[in-house]
């Protein structure tokens, strides 16, 4: 192993620059007081200012130096704008991608309006915010990225057709990407969780099996991100689940996964 990989291992295993976006709830709040700690630069954004806020206060508490924007992942130039600022006065070693949203389809379906918006923020935003990062880790050959995907990258759901495919795009592209990039130094990774507990899910009212609390879901994400898993995939069960759905002709299945209750929808 070379000098410089030996440095990019040990910058994975305990990273000192992080980026992550979409970081005032849920997953991404809780990844970032995982990742705080004295001698660590947290770079927070997220659209809400308060909750944000709020996420930054309890990471200073735990010793981190926190850096917060109010940011749209839509907003590619103001992105990376953002991320190149950061990282001009600390080296970025690790951004995770995990700005998402979701909406629900039940009782008025899902218009050209609600796709289009699930695309620009799962999938350009995504891209936009991976591909800045690549650039500014390039040149010095090591970082790391990580892609919020999701269990419903494996098989559409009637109840979520964007959200399912959005998550379908960024995990086939994460994939793709990782050996794209890895005689650059770089390493990608991609984040599959089921159910995890947060703004996104408290609308559900349906079950949702093995739903998890969002600080577990953190610890395994760290945890596999210090390994360089290619895939992170929790838990383990739903994944069975999933990946029996997506093996099996969809003239099986389809109408089994028609009478799965859908997430709730505002009037349209």
């Amino acid at each position: 192993m070379t000098r410089r990989q030996i440095l990019g291992d040990r910058l994975m295993r305990n990273p000192k620059s992080i980026v992550i976006t979409g970081s005032s709830s849920g997953i991404g709040a809780a990844l970032a007081q995982r990742y705080a700690r004295p001698g660590c630069l947290l770079a927070l954004s997220g659209r809400d200012g308060e909750r944000l806020d709020a996420v930054a206060g309890l990471c200073r508490a735990a010793g981190a130096e926190v850096e917060t924007a109010v940011l749209d992942v839509c907003d590619r130039e103001g992105l990376e704008g953002w991320l190149a600022e950061i990282d001009r006065r600390r080296p970025i070693d690790l951004v995770i991608a995990n700005a998402g949203i979701s909406a629900g389809t039940g009782a008025f379906g899902e218009d050209a309006a609600q796709a289009r918006q699930i695309f620009a923020v799962n999938v350009d935003g995504v891209v936009s915010t991976v591909q800045a990062a690549l650039t500014l880790m390039r040149p010095r050959r090591h970082g790391q990225v990580a892609i919020m995907s999701s269990l419903a990258a494996f098989r559409g759901f009637p109840g979520a057709p964007a959200y399912c495919a959005s998550k379908a795009a960024v995990r086939v592209w994460g994939e793709a990407l990782r050996g794209m990039v890895a005689g650059d130094g770089l390493s990608v990774s991609v984040i599959c969780p089921g159910y995890v507990k947060s703004r996104m899910t408290a609308v559900n009212d349906f079950p949702m099996p093995f739903l998890m609390e969002a600080e577990r879901a953190a610890k395994i994400i760290q945890r596999g991100l210090a390994a360089n898993k290619a895939r992170i995939v929790f838990p383990r069960r739903l994944f069975a689940a999933v990946w029996l759905l997506a093996l099996l002709p969809p003239g099986w299945t389809d109408s089994l996964l028609r009478r799965l209750p859908e997430k709730p929808a505002a009037p349209r």
